[in-house]
């Protein structure tokens, strides 16, 4: 009798245990994850080439890194890394960070000048010290112990683009210092004039990112099929912003968060709101309480645009999207808009590589311009 009570309660104890971990959403019925990699739309060649390094077996850390070290290296993108657009006072400041979901382990670098992947210092920040955050001087100081040679960041095209800017500065008179011209607004004529040796194209860009600046940002998120589970964001942030401004990219739980027991979740965009809301953070979060990455980052969003009290012309000068990977390989791109606010791109995307080749899926947006 004793036997057949303790074997009734046994499986009324794993029935009972069945039903706590289904009750605990999605994530506890997950099959076995296939390695996967999720990016901003930036990072196409990143995410394709952070697979690679996956299916080689490197840890998931080294292989997000590995991705983006390509966009940090191009001096072709002016929004991470080698060609980033410079602060007001030109000069390139890079952010990183790095959280690395096996060993539960972080580190980010804030204003770094001189270093070209700001990404492989924030892993250096992780493992070679017990902090957690280096910012400035002293995050080039580090670089430069860990063996990295100080470089000048600063390329031709970035450097037109900072001289129009500077340029375009005027005064309620319409009087610039950077010219000897007193109308008010930056002409196209006059800007050929004043740049003889830049070609239009070069000069059209550098005319459009003077009065629309960019807040270019890679976020790259990796799961592999053991179920770990590493994410970067790297950016060399606002143009021409405050020399000293920081946003989001390097602060854990805003720019990026990782829970190896739940997932993980980057952004690019305008970083200042989403700091506000402690966005990656709050998605991994809203995963764990058993929301699609779809629906914990619409969340998100939609707490950014409480702090507008909803109004969509306040709104309208603000983007900012946000990237989900769970841990059952569940992933999705979120966007506060379906264009961006200078109007020139069409719906945002995001990357995404999961076996084939490495392609563009839209973004789940929570408003229409």
């Amino acid at each position: 009798m004793e036997n057949k009570l303790s074997r009734r309660n046994w499986m009324k104890s794993s029935a009972a245990l069945t039903a706590a971990a289904a009750a605990t959403g999605p994530m506890a019925l997950a099959q076995s994850p296939k390695n996967i990699v999720i990016s901003s739309a930036n990072g196409l060649q990143a995410s394709k080439k952070a697979m690679e390094t996956l299916r080689s077996g490197t840890d998931t850390l080294d292989a997000v890194i590995a991705g983006v070290n390509i966009v940090e290296l191009d001096p072709n993108d002016h929004s991470v890394g080698y060609g980033g657009l410079p602060n007001e006072e030109g000069v390139v400041e890079l952010d990183a960070s790095v959280m690395h979901g096996p060993s539960r382990r972080c580190g980010s670098v804030a204003g770094i000048t001189g270093c070209k992947t700001p990404s492989k210092i924030a892993q250096l920040v992780m493992t070679e010290t017990d902090h957690i955050m280096l910012v400035g001087g002293g995050a080039a100081k580090f670089a430069r112990e860990m063996g990295f040679k100080e470089e000048d960041l600063l390329v031709e095209d970035s450097r037109v683009a900072w001289l129009v800017w500077k340029r375009s500065m005027r005064d309620r008179a319409g009087h610039t210092n950077w010219s000897g011209e007193l109308e008010a607004g930056p002409k196209t004529a006059r800007m050929q004039e004043a740049f003889p040796n830049v070609d239009k194209k070069t000069l059209a860009w550098a005319m459009d990112v003077a009065v629309h600046p960019p807040t270019g940002t890679i976020n790259c998120l990796a799961l592999n099929s053991k179920g770990e589970m590493s994410g970067v964001t790297t950016t060399s942030g606002m143009a021409w912003k405050i020399a000293g401004r920081v946003g989001d990219s390097p602060i854990i739980g805003a720019g990026l968060y990782v829970d190896q027991d739940v997932g993980a979740a980057g952004s690019t965009g305008r970083g200042e709101e989403n700091i506000r809301i402690a966005g990656a953070h709050t998605i991994v979060e809203n995963m764990r309480h058993g929301m699609t990455p779809k629906e914990a980052g619409l969340d998100a969003l939609k707490r950014v645009s409480r702090n507008f009290r909803d109004d969509k012309a306040w709104l309208s000068a603000i983007d900012i999207q946000f990237y989900a990977l769970r841990k059952d390989g569940m992933y999705a791109g979120v966007s506060l808009w379906n264009v961006d606010a200078s109007q020139a791109r069409r719906r945002p995307f995001f990357a995404v590589t999961d076996g084939g080749d490495s392609r563009h899926e839209p973004c789940v947006t929570l408003y229409d311009r």
